[in-house]
């Protein structure tokens, strides 16, 4: 009887819920009026779902892109309940992130971001705990090397063993996902961590493989509706399982760290987990209270700068394999040049600058891998009018970077593998404003000039050594550049073959 008369209240109770939702949907829309107040068009929702059932969850990026074409370059949608502004094209998302940082350049931590970080880090935080933590990422970065010789050494040294793991398969055909992560991970790692891994440590695949899968899961359809519908978490899988890989990273990483402390000599920082540790243990000798330096902070930031380190990075790697395996006559001129100008010796940073069809060829394919598709998601601090429409604080925000790398009105063959965007009528490599790989603004991303580094040595020394060919009855045709989508695109599984140039 009392359940039956449970199960009656709660059915009234869900009832009187939608419409009341239905209600106060119909009341904000009536008082949001284009007589009242200028917003960004956008498709009709429904009560509750928004426009989910208008968008493809799996691939939303491009859905969004097909929805700017309709309704412009800033529009709205709603996913949900929860109301989205997106901006398209390079002129509209150059304008809001770099002319208006400010308004445009807080971070919208949805509640799957606050599980991973409760507000900590550089990647998922905002307010003054971010702008410190990020301050005190960059300086660090570049006293460990970001950017210079230094480092320089450190990635060549470590295309010696990324060389070395492709020259085991003989020319064979083979995956070479993970031991490009790897290779891109050592260098993040030399710089956070002070060491280098083998690749084959069991501990350090095991890091690797959970930041590739937990990417992955961050930007799969159940985690959107999680972000949407909270309470769902403990129903959906992909939430168990992210779960489950994220606090499994943080204990591997507390571990390093607890290493770390108990050799630390404050006056002889070896990374930037030591120079974190020493700034922290200095504060603290000075008695200075409410400080930003505490082990959340820390555990958080070195999972956001290695994350990024290995995994946007080694999949940029990824891609320029796969379509130098496509594309053999863009291989051709890439090993041209390289023969040409710097011949069988090292390839060195100073190098890029003779090597303009190589350097075309790596920021062709960063903008067609479009590799994160969406940015992360921005937050508006405060009121603002955009392009005369009125964004209020604390909307989401989508920069749709696909659209900017795929711009119609910028690039000449948009959705073509076409080195020639970056270069002059005389073969020099120009520098395009819509090239926004990296994002734009206050949340660029901190290791731009790391990763630049890091993708011009691999692939250079890669192509030296090898030459880049589908797997035997395989043809350059049926290579597919179809991604795998997370957070991130991934090529999907393929196997490639590197045979030894004599």
């Amino acid at each position: 009887m009392l359940e039956d008369l449970f199960q009656s209240f709660t059915s009234v109770y869900l009832l009187g819920a939608i419409l009341g939702l239905l209600v106060l949907h119909l009341f904000n829309s009536s008082f949001s009026s284009p007589d009242r107040i200028k917003e960004p068009p956008g498709p009709t929702p429904i009560p509750l779902l928004g426009n989910l059932l208008q968008v493809d969850l799996k691939r939303l990026y491009n859905s969004l892109f097909d929805l700017s074409k309709e309704y412009g370059s800033v529009f709205t949608v709603y996913l949900g309940h929860k109301k989205v502004v997106v901006l398209a094209g390079h002129r509209t998302v150059r304008e809001a992130l770099v002319n208006h940082s400010e308004e445009f350049g807080d971070r919208d931590v949805t509640p799957i971001f606050y599980d991973i970080s409760k507000g900590n880090g550089i990647m998922f935080a905002n307010g003054p705990s971010w702008k410190e933590m990020r301050r005190f990422a960059l300086a660090t970065l570049r006293e460990f090397g970001m950017g210079t010789r230094i480092i320089e050494e450190k990635i060549i040294e470590e295309c010696g063993y990324l060389i070395s793991d492709f020259e085991q398969y003989e020319g064979k055909a083979f995956d070479n996902s993970q031991a490009t992560c790897y290779a891109t991970s050592n260098i993040i790692s030399a710089i956070v961590f002070g060491k280098r891994f083998e690749y084959k440590d069991p501990v350090f695949q095991a890091m690797v493989a959970r930041i590739h899968k937990s990417m992955h899961l961050i930007g799969s359809a159940p985690i959107l509706i999680y972000n949407l519908f909270p309470w769902l978490g403990p129903c959906l899988k992909n939430w168990r399982d992210l779960m489950k890989n994220v606090e499994r990273i943080k204990e591997d990483t507390k571990s390093i760290i607890a290493d770390l402390k108990e050799t630390l000599n404050p006056g002889m920082c070896r990374c930037f987990v030591d120079a974190f540790l020493a700034h922290k243990l200095n504060l603290e000798e000075s008695e200075i209270k409410d400080s930003h330096y505490h082990d959340e902070n820390l555990v958080n930031t070195v999972l956001n700068l290695f994350a990024a380190g290995t995994d946007t990075t080694g999949i940029a790697l990824q891609w320029c394999l796969l379509l130098m395996a496509k594309y053999p006559h863009i291989q051709d001129q890439v090993q041209e040049e390289l023969d040409r100008v710097v011949g069988s010796r090292q390839v060195r940073v100073e190098d890029r600058k003779k090597l303009p069809y190589i350097d075309a060829v790596i920021h062709e394919t960063q903008r067609l891998a479009n590799i994160v598709p969406m940015a992360i998601p921005h937050k508006t601090s405060r009121d603002v009018t955009f392009q005369g429409y009125f964004i209020k604080k604390g909307t989401t925000v989508f920069p749709l970077l696909t659209s900017v790398l795929h711009d119609e009105s910028e690039w000449e063959t948009p959705h073509t593998f076409n080195p020639s965007h970056f270069l002059d009528k005389d073969g020099q490599f120009v520098r395009r404003e819509a090239f926004m790989a990296f994002s734009a603004g206050r949340r660029v991303c901190p290791g731009e000039s790391l990763a630049r580094m890091e993708l011009f040595l691999f692939f250079t020394s890669l192509l030296q050594h090898f030459r880049f060919s589908p797997p035997p009855g395989v043809t350059e045709d049926q290579l597919d550049l179809t991604p795998t989508v997370g957070l991130t695109l991934t090529p999907a599984f393929h196997e490639l073959c590197a045979v030894i140039r004599r």
